[in-house]
């Protein structure tokens, strides 16, 4: 049996994906399904630099092997894959064969929610969201927020098409929400 996400057809949120997909001033994808894990504790580093992986340092994020890695803390890393995902697959597999240490499992597939938002009204909303500054003058393409944003814990970060928010995914309907209205208010400030 597969998991069943939040905004996925007959998800406990699945009524709220009408705010999903391309608008004109914030567009909202829902990437909860796609593949990611994370490992945290003694050994998680290590392990991953045994794996050939350049890590970033705490709080900003790298590339490898077509994998995003954010680095949360020195021992506290999460690997994301958006699209193809077999460098993401052969590291979790490498990782599950190994022997320890090596950190352990911190279910990130399956605790968190993941969203990206773009568009042209997504710095005004951005700004009613999360207290951090995400202007690019402020927040590089490689940093990584671990901040409040539409009232809840979240990860937060720059991609090419905007920003991707990692957050608890039992909180999407409420995160969602808060995007409608910033969404709304952020159209209304344009059109001003």
């Amino acid at each position: 049996m597969s998991a069943l996400f939040p905004l996925q057809p007959g998800g406990a949120a699945s009524e709220l994906t009408d705010g999903l997909g391309p608008h004109a001033a914030l567009s909202i994808r829902d990437l909860t399904p796609m593949p990611r894990f994370g490992i945290k504790g003694a050994g998680s580093a290590a392990w991953f630099a045994g794996q050939g992986v350049a890590l970033p340092p705490v709080n900003r994020l790298a590339q490898h092997d077509d994998t995003t890695f954010l680095r949360l803390g020195t021992n506290d890393l999460v690997c994301l894959a958006d699209g193809d995902n077999e460098g993401l697959t052969r590291l979790r597999r490498s990782w599950h064969d190994a022997a320890a240490p090596k950190g352990y499992w911190s279910w990130r597939e399956e605790s968190w929610a993941w969203l990206r938002l773009g568009g042209a009204a997504l710095e005004g909303a951005l700004q009613r969201l999360c207290a951090v500054d995400l202007r690019a003058q402020s927040f590089r393409q490689q940093d990584v927020a671990q901040t409040r944003f539409a009232h809840v814990d979240a990860v937060v970060f720059r991609c090419e098409a905007g920003f991707d928010i990692l957050f608890d995914i039992t909180l999407t309907a409420q995160v969602l929400a808060a995007i409608e209205v910033a969404r709304h208010a952020a159209e209304q400030g344009e059109a001003s």
